[in-house]
Parts: C-alpha cells; structure tokens; sequence
C-alpha cells in the first residue's frame, strides 16, 4: 500500500466548469447543468492555443486549476496524463484527410496526433523540465495514471500532477467508440500533508473480482459510465464530501483499491 496526499484538484465536464462548481454538485448543494464547458486554457500561448485540439484545451484547463490550487509551481511536478483515446476529433480529420485521393495530412494535424500531445503542449506552456508521461489503458486509464501518479509521489518523493481526459468522437467514429460527454479532471498529489491538502489516498493493488465503485446519483453514475475520465468521479465524490471511503476501480487483472480520508 502507498500514501499520497491530494493538494489541488482540476475539473472540467457538462455542469461542472471547475472544481468549485463541481464540488456543489458531487455535495447535492446544486443540480448537474447540462452546459458544454469550451476550455480556453491562459497558461497556453496564444499560437499554441489555436494549434491545439479541444481534448487538449480541457487536459491543460484542469492541469492548471489543481496546479494553481495546489500552489505549487507546475516546474516542480511531475506529470502523468491518462487518456483512453486522446485527440479523436484529430484522429477523425486525419482519417478524412487520408480517404481523399491526395491523402494530404495537414503537419498541425499530424504532430497533434501523437498520444502526448498534451504533455508536450504542457512543456511549452509552463517550461517544466519534470519527467511528463502519457499512457492510455482503454477504459482502465484513470486506474492506470493513478497508480502510475501515486508510484512516481512515493519512490521520487516529489510531487506529481495526474491529468486523466476523454472527449467523444465525432461520427462515424462515434458510432463505434460512443462516449457521451466530455470530461477532465486532475489531481496534485504529493508525498506529505500541506496547507492545502483535500485528502489522504491510501492506494494498493489486489487480484480483480470486485465491482467498480459506482455513484449513487443516476445521472453522474450515467456520466461515470459514460467516458472512461469520469471513472473518477466516486473518488472526487469522496474528496468533496470529506467522507472517508474505500473505493475500487478495476484495472485489467487487478482492483485498484483506494482508501480516502477527509
């Protein structure tokens, strides 16, 4: 088992803009909205940010509001970003573009493919020369970068922010690989408590079999289903409420269990 703290936390989905109105509605203090948030990260320059894609946009939106919650300087994080699918309008373009008989891929569209996109645009926008990784585990991923997130806190000691992300496809994409909204989060984690620290996160592995903690609001656990990012959401439910709780989330052949304490 491993400990870390959480000193910020980023949020960005449908009724949630940030982690303030988040926090009310994961508390039942105010309704779930249905409006779609547009991301517009000021930490980017304004050239990068036009470069970008939206998946992007809300992965660096989040990024930067648990950074400046945290108070720590993003130059002094590590980073983990968690994606199941990335950028799939991206992806969607590029497929367009190569069913034409010129197959002509626009290089802004290519090098936004990559699946660290995001931590790349990261660097450029903070000058952070901490270690930045990207993985992508299907609809684990969130598991997958917690435990990644929380591993890195623990043997290196330092702090480490973990960004986890998805956006629907267009069609006909979206027809195949159907997400139904679009959702960010991220978490400052760090080795020791702190002025800000929300909560403890007490995290270990064990052999799969158990049910994936779920969410007793029909339309969040609708939204937790929903988009493999929002597998997040029991645990910031946890955080808001300040309940103490043990969580599991399932992860390939393992159940990643997670201890929260207010």
């Amino acid at each position: 088992m491993i400990t870390v703290h959480v000193a910020g936390i980023g949020l960005c989905a449908p009724g949630m803009s940030d982690w303030t109105t988040g926090r009310a509605v994961l508390r039942n203090e105010a309704p779930l909205g249905s409006e779609a948030p547009n991301p517009a990260p000021a930490i980017l320059p304004s050239a990068e940010r036009r470069r970008c894609g939206q998946a992007t946009r809300f992965a660096l939106q989040v990024a930067q509001e648990a950074v400046t919650a945290s108070g720590i300087a993003a130059t002094d994080a590590a980073v983990v970003f968690a994606s199941a699918d990335a950028d799939g309008e991206n992806l969607h373009h590029i497929l367009e573009s190569l069913a034409t008989p010129e197959h002509e891929v626009s290089p802004t569209r290519f090098h936004n493919s990559v699946h660290n996109a995001a931590a790349g645009y990261w660097n450029i926008a903070t000058g952070a020369r901490t270690p930045a990784n990207s993985l992508a585990a299907f609809d684990s991923s969130l598991a997958a970068g917690l435990v990644e997130a929380a591993t890195q806190v623990v043997v290196e000691s330092r702090p480490v922010l973990l960004v986890a992300f998805d956006l629907p496809f267009p069609s006909p994409l979206h027809e195949v690989r159907t997400l139904i909204a679009p959702f960010a989060t991220a978490l400052m984690l760090t080795p020791q408590q702190s002025a800000t620290s929300l909560a403890q996160l007490a995290i270990s592995l064990e052999s799969a079999g158990g049910e994936e903690s779920r969410l007793l609001v029909a339309e969040l656990e609708k939204l937790r289903t929903g988009n493999p990012a929002a597998r997040a959401l029991p645990l910031l439910s946890a955080i808001a409420r300040r309940e103490q709780q043990r969580l599991l989330f399932n992860w390939g052949g393992n159940d990643v269990h997670v201890e929260v304490k207010g």
